[in-house]
């Protein structure tokens, strides 16, 4: 009875899907941008610092996002075939300009 009552209350769904922080490295796609997400770990062997990499696929439904964007995505259902998450917002704007590789 009680397990019934806790899958009906809709903030309990909510509080557990993920989220997660990253740069915007694409946004050509009409309403879908791909996000890189970091995760620094130390390795199992040599306990070193390590900095790890994934891309995401996710939703932005009206556009906000551009390259280079730290954005805030939600884990949601499949959308597509490649797409498990969408746009929840965009924590802070990229300056436009590219740096220069040496």
């Amino acid at each position: 009875m009680i397990m019934a009552e806790a899958t009906k209350n809709p903030e309990t769904a909510r509080a557990s899907r993920k989220e997660r922080v990253g740069e915007v490295l694409s946004s050509n796609m009409s309403k879908t941008i791909v996000v890189r997400v970091e995760r620094r770990f130390p390795h199992r062997k040599y306990k070193k610092v390590v900095t790890g990499y994934k891309k995401f696929y996710a939703h932005d439904d009206k556009g906000d996002a551009k390259v280079g964007d730290r954005v805030r995505i939600e884990e949601t259902r499949p959308l597509s075939k490649l797409k498990r998450w969408r746009l929840v917002e965009v924590v802070e704007r990229s300056s436009g300009v590219t740096p220069v590789a040496v």
